[in-house]
């Protein structure tokens, strides 16, 4: 979402930090550049005016003159005023009371009722027990939708009904809901605009006959400024106490991230990064300023792959490392792990310094297809194969390529590459050092292929061939 902004603000602070010297001058001159980047990314403008006002004084104060390095203190402070624009510290939902109830607000199509069974994902992975309430009687499907996802979850759901009164499903909800001791309630209202008085009267009926600790406003980040007019509205009039912004991995420009928090006051608690039902994170306000400055975000990379790798499997398979028992199995499953956190090109963004490098490296920095690829050979293989690839000879070789839609060749390398893999991973494991390859993985640093150097097909060094060579050299003078 943040890419274009991102772009722009890296070009003004190179510019920056080429500067040996700062004055008020040329700060001026890279505050306008910031100023012009912020609203072609639609921040408010009056959020904006405020922000570079900050900075500015900020800037042309003696910390700056004084600094060794004045072009990197501007940076810092333009990341720390960018932090604050986006609401300072991370704010948490408030499940203090038994049941903690949530209630989720918002237009119509901003994405509610998946929120919903997103946050009871959430909250299952904090050991919380929540009840899902399908309130939204006025769009079709809305309480079967809820249901499906609360089954897809293993989550209870309440049994409301499309002609009953949405006051009266969250009454009995809540009853049912202290009954069988659930830790969190979660209601999902209809989508509604803010002038529809009718619809407005109904969810602050709800507020006041169950008391919810949360009001979250649900916004679709996709929609720009008008997300944050809409926001101050419903907060006006039911006091939100927070903002949860979906269709964050699209391609809009940001600016209702970037404002939301300023024009109403509220924070946002959550930022909803994909369809899945696990896209759902936290919105902390100094990792998402990072991710705009260029800088990664490192600490939501570890959470994302600590989420989908519990401590018992990674002692599992380091024990199956060191005792080479490593399959094609567990390769493809560690692979899909890994698709699970997101795409590699998304992945790569939180990693700090790859921004610019994935830019140059274009494809080849988000193989996908080649994971696809990979995926579809160990797929075309029977479990023996999978378990003991040394078994896999020339008549195998050719039913599998014709199941995955590859050739006999691709799947020799990959067979290769797998057990240079294993052998080097092993070597790792004992204290042998070096770094093992990706099995058919041109675009990955040393993964072997096609394309790839002599060197990277054989898994040796330059060195290594080098002696290789002399050798040879030196048995034909004998002879």
């Amino acid at each position: 979402m943040f890419d274009s902004l991102t772009d722009r603000l890296d070009g003004v602070f190179k510019r920056i930090r080429g500067q040996a010297r700062l004055d008020e001058k040329n700060i001026q001159e890279a505050l306008r550049e910031v100023r012009l980047a912020l609203l072609e990314a639609d921040v408010n403008f009056k959020v904006v005016k405020d922000f570079v006002e900050r900075v500015r004084e900020r800037a042309v104060g003696q910390d700056v003159a004084k600094s060794l390095s004045p072009g990197q203190q501007v940076v810092k402070i333009v990341h720390d005023e960018m932090i604050g624009l986006l609401g300072g510290a991370t704010s948490e939902i408030d499940l203090s009371a038994r049941p903690a109830v949530l209630m989720l607000v918002g237009l119509q199509g901003s994405g509610k009722t998946t929120t919903c069974a997103k946050l009871a994902l959430h909250l299952r992975r904090l050991k919380k027990k929540t009840y899902l309430v399908p309130a939204d009687t006025t769009r079709p499907a809305a309480i079967e939708q809820l249901r499906k996802l609360a089954s897809q979850l293993g989550v209870p759901c309440h049994p409301s009904q499309p002609g009953q009164n949405p006051l009266d499903i969250c009454v009995a909800a809540l009853e049912e809901a202290r009954r069988t001791g659930a830790d969190a309630v979660v209601f999902d209202t209809a989508g509604r605009l803010h002038i529809d008085e009718q619809l407005m009267d109904e969810l602050a009926a709800i507020k006041a006959k169950t008391s919810p600790g949360e009001i979250l406003f649900v916004a679709d980040a996709m929609t720009g400024q008008d997300a944050v007019t809409v926001a101050a509205a419903f907060n006006d009039r039911l006091d939100v106490s927070g903002v949860v912004l979906t269709k964050m991995d699209g391609d809009a420009r940001g600016g209702a991230a970037l404002s939301i928090k300023s024009v109403t006051g509220k924070p946002i608690k959550f930022a909803g990064v994909g369809e899945k039902l696990s896209e759902l994170e936290v919105f902390h306000p100094d990792r998402a300023a990072s991710r705009i400055l260029g800088m990664g975000d490192i600490l939501t990379l570890i959470e994302k792959a600590q989420s989908e790798i519990g401590a018992e499997e990674a002692a599992a398979m380091e024990k199956k490392l060191r005792k080479a028992q490593f399959t094609l199995e567990d390769f493809r499953t560690q692979m899909r792990r890994v698709r699970k956190l997101g795409s590699i090109d998304g992945l790569l963004k939180m990693i700090p310094g790859m921004g610019s490098i994935r830019k140059k490296l274009g494809d080849v920095a988000v193989p996908e297809k080649e994971m696809n690829r990979i995926e579809a050979i160990i797929g075309s293989m029977t479990p023996a194969e999978r378990g003991d690839p040394k078994i896999i000879g020339p008549s195998r070789k050719a039913r599998i390529s014709k199941g995955s839609g590859t050739t006999v060749q691709e799947i020799t390398l990959l067979l290769r590459n797998f057990e240079q893999m294993r052998t080097m991973m092993q070597k790792m494991m004992g204290g042998g050092g070096g770094m093992p390859k990706m099995p058919g993985m041109p675009g990955l640093p040393g993964g072997g292929g096609a394309s790839g150097k002599p060197g990277e097909r054989t898994g040796k060094s330059k060195s290594a061939l080098q002696r290789e060579k002399k050798k040879k050299r030196n048995k034909g003078k004998k002879r």
